[in-house]
């Protein structure tokens, strides 16, 4: 192994997500730096790996760097993970990270399972671009005011929530975002009861009140960007199909079929569908 820290993306749930080169820098390094040792040590077992270890947590992370440091200038390797995905992406390691750059040492990443990325993958949506939040404020207001300055980016937002506050969280992101927008809704990805569920934002707080079961588990929240005026543009023969689907059924039924007839963005048909029914009334 290189003198170096070696960045290891881990398991976010099934033990079998993991790659052949990290099971090989992990069976060979001098020391694994984990967020949480107990947890570190199931995934080494399972794959028979005896290693010495060393917390790294978000508690002690600028301490626990300077250890690593010394152990690094003993010409000795080190992989860092955290307790599941990739570390330093809403985990500690990041200052870990800077820190052994900054003493010098080569920093070495090895790619590997993230839930943003597999939550991304089965979603379906379209938008070219996706930002990547993680957690949004705890506090209600604190939180509302964030989603207000993201409510204008035109790409997917991805945000991470735990499970005692996604209930919250959907409901703000309903109240503050438009109604034509879609989320998904991931949860439990890669684990024995993963769903992943698209549905439009208003509907979202019903579908998990619907069943206890579905507010269970680690969560990732996929909402659709900012609707932009060129993405709106709806041809009069659309709009006429829309118009006339709009008399026989109810409003999200028509945008959808809508949508699959002709192939235009569904939030946009919803959005119009909403005019069209306003000024009906």
């Amino acid at each position: 192994m290189k003198n170096a820290l070696y960045v290891v993306a881990t398991p976010i749930g099934n033990l079998a997500d993991i790659s052949l080169r990290a099971l090989d820098v992990l069976r060979g390094v001098d020391l694994v730096a984990c967020e949480d040792t107990r947890h570190a040590r199931h995934l080494l077992d399972h794959h028979g790996i005896r290693v010495q270890t060393l917390a790294v947590h978000q508690h002690n992370e600028n301490e626990a760097a300077n250890k690593l440091i010394a152990i690094l200038a003993e010409g000795k390797s080190i992989a860092l993970i955290s307790d599941a995905g990739t570390p330093a992406i809403s985990d500690p390691g990041a200052r870990t990270v800077a820190a052994v750059r900054a003493a010098g040492f080569p920093v070495i990443p090895l790619p590997g399972a993230s839930a943003a990325i597999a939550a991304l993958s089965a979603a379906g949506m379209t938008e070219d671009r996706f930002l990547f939040v993680g957690f949004l404020p705890s506090k209600s207001s604190a939180r509302r005011a964030a989603i207000k300055e993201l409510a204008a980016i035109s790409a997917v937002l991805v945000i991470y929530e735990a499970p005692h506050r996604v209930l919250e969280t959907v409901a703000d992101l309903a109240e503050v975002l438009e109604p034509q927008r879609e989320i998904v809704i991931a949860r439990e990805v890669t684990k024995l009861f993963e769903q992943i569920e698209r549905l439009l934002l208003p509907d979202a707080s019903a579908w998990l009140t619907a069943d206890p079961n579905r507010q269970r588990g680690e969560f990732v929240l996929l909402v659709s960007g900012a609707v932009t005026s060129e993405k709106s543009e709806i041809d009069l023969q659309t709009e006429r199909m829309l118009t006339i689907l709009l008399a026989e059924l109810p409003l999200k039924q028509a945008a959808k079929l809508t949508a699959e007839i002709t192939g235009q963005p569904k939030n946009a048909l919803y959005q119009r569908a909403l005019a069209l029914k306003d000024q009906a009334l």
